[in-house]
């Protein structure tokens, strides 16, 4: 197997921005944002809109998310004059 090739796969917890909810896993993505967890180390901050938490597939609920007035620019941008 080639070297230094991969990413580097590290602890990274993951935040659920509707619920608060906080997940510790592993991934390649980083961020700035540092989050001291509970074994005591420090770990990247990923902030997610939607994860397995909130998700209506997941949960039975229906939420709806209007992520910076996406849906508004779109009928914006794209309206027919």
């Amino acid at each position: 197997m080639k070297q230094d090739i991969h990413p580097d796969y590290h602890g990274v917890v993951f935040e659920d921005m509707q619920t608060g909810e906080r997940f510790l896993t592993k991934s390649t993505m980083s961020s700035k944002e540092k989050i001291d967890w509970t074994d005591g180390n420090s770990y990247p901050l990923i902030k997610m809109e939607v994860t397995s938490v909130s998700h209506p597939f997941y949960t039975g609920k229906k939420v709806f998310v209007d992520t910076a007035g996406r849906v508004d620019k779109f009928n914006k941008r794209y309206r027919a004059n």
